[in-house]
């Protein structure tokens, strides 16, 4: 191992559980080497096989973010063991504690009950007899229809007419549609003038009346577990899964761009594309 490499990894292995191990405070504790020279042997450190990056969520309930960490290990260990550890700590969710309740004490004395004032004798108050209404609630049906006298004066209808035409309302909220379609159903396209509001009502009750649709069973979606651990490339921060990233490192950063040969360009012969702009002049 280089010495800067030799030189990180000692003083990474001594940092406590816990510590700051990006790129910047790495720096600013080692004088010795910048942020590029940490960088650089952070790379060369997980590619050996002595640490990962990971992004993994913190938090319960709404309160959810993402959190950076790095793993270490003295000992440089392969791909696959990283995968199988890195799966390990995903699948391990911190266990919730709840406190129990305080035990109540068998000994304690229970609390002497308070001294009650002697109830006074009542009143005698004559009973009064009342007679209760019971309040009988309208049905969907039975209000659109008292509604579309306000909606439109031609449809004004009374309360019997109401309860007349009830049950042949009542089946188009069976058939599923809404107050709002049944009014717009019965006042659109109205005549001029409407000589029986109760008869034309009627009428559009009975021949509009929409289709029975059968309702579709809503397919079901078996949600997928989402992944609580995300491995991170040790170059460039790219998330991915941890058998995504081998030695720590993203495709883009494993694959290495090819050396372009840089060749000087050709001299080119100036008097002799002299000559040739004067010949193309000369012709007619």
């Amino acid at each position: 191992m280089p010495e800067r490499e030799r030189h990180i990894a000692g003083y990474v292995d001594r940092l406590p559980d816990g510590a700051a191990m990006d790129i910047k405070s790495l720096a600013k504790s080692l004088p010795l080497y910048g942020q590029m020279a940490v960088s650089s042997a952070l790379k060369a450190l997980g590619a050996a096989g002595h640490l990962r990056r990971v992004r993994c969520l913190a938090g319960e309930g709404e309160q959810v973010r993402w959190v950076s960490r790095t793993y270490w290990s003295r000992t440089a260990r392969d791909n696959e063991w990283w995968d199988t550890f890195l799966a390990a700590e995903g699948s391990n969710s911190p266990p919730e504690s709840t406190p129990a309740p305080p035990a109540a004490d068998a000994d304690a004395e229970a609390p002497a009950p308070a001294p009650t004032a002697p109830a006074s004798a009542p009143s005698v108050v004559p009973e009064q007899r009342t007679q209760a209404t019971p309040a009988i609630a309208a049905s969907p049906a039975y209000l659109t229809l008292a509604q579309l006298g306000r909606r439109d004066t031609r449809l004004a209808l009374s309360a019997a007419d109401c309860r007349t035409l009830e049950p042949l309302a009542a089946s188009w909220f069976a058939r599923g549609v809404d107050a709002d379609y049944l009014t717009q159903a019965l006042t659109a396209g109205l005549p001029a003038q409407v000589g029986s509001p109760v008869g034309l009502v009627r009428r559009r009750l009975t021949d509009k009346l929409p289709p029975l649709v059968a309702s579709s069973p809503t397919p079901t979606t078996t949600a997928t577990p989402k992944r609580r651990l995300l491995a991170e490339c040790t170059e460039c921060g790219r998330p991915g899964a941890p058998e995504a990233l081998p030695d720590g490192l993203c495709r883009a950063c494993r694959t290495t761009p090819p050396e372009v040969p840089t060749t000087p360009p050709a001299k080119r012969d100036v008097h002799a594309l002299v000559g040739q702009l004067r010949d193309l002049t000369r012709l007619p």
